[in-house]
């Protein structure tokens, strides 16, 4: 939805809040053009939420952005893994103690056992991640292959969050998968 040749070279969140301005100007948007950072927790909460949308590649991130969210009674969904998945109508809205064969959510749940988080709202696959044909991604040689994704899976499970984040703000109910 934003990526046009006359948004080439412009940061997506800048791109993304023109948008919902377009939409709707009386929405109030705070672009925040930044990765979240552990470290950074502090100013990144200084502002106030309403909820918090979890769509990070980094593990450390995703646990501390789940920790912080917990102790500011902020409610966040968090993406799982979509790389190497094919099929986006396997996608469900679930705890992430309730997630089977996603390798990123299996990681995610002893880290966040660890840090006492207890319930945290996911969208998740329960496709099991494909392995690429052999031969035909190759890594470079001493390269790890970072696992790749479909152009029009990872777009559906943001459009579920956002589904989810939009009813949740309106007061409609939001089912969560068992």
């Amino acid at each position: 939805i934003h990526a046009l040749t006359e948004t080439v070279g412009k940061a997506k969140t800048t791109v993304m809040a023109e948008r919902i301005r377009a939409i709707n100007p009386h929405c109030r948007v705070r672009e925040i053009r930044a990765f979240y950072l552990p470290e950074e927790a502090d100013s990144f909460f200084a502002a106030h939420y309403d909820y918090a949308v979890d769509a990070v590649d980094t593990v450390t991130a995703k646990v501390d952005l789940a920790v912080q969210c917990q102790a500011r009674n902020i409610p966040l969904i968090a993406s799982m893994g979509a790389a190497n998945k094919l099929d986006p109508t396997l996608f469900a809205v679930m705890d992430i103690y309730r997630t089977k064969g996603d390798p990123l959510a299996r990681i995610l749940r002893k880290k966040l056992k660890e840090r006492g988080v207890r319930h945290l709202t996911v969208v998740c696959s329960r496709e099991r991640p494909k392995r690429p044909a052999a031969g035909i991604c190759a890594p470079a040689p001493g390269r790890h292959l970072a696992p790749g994704s479909v152009s029009f899976v990872p777009p559906v499970a943001g459009m579920i969050m956002a589904g989810v984040v939009v009813r949740a703000l309106t007061g409609a109910a939001v089912e969560v998968s068992s």
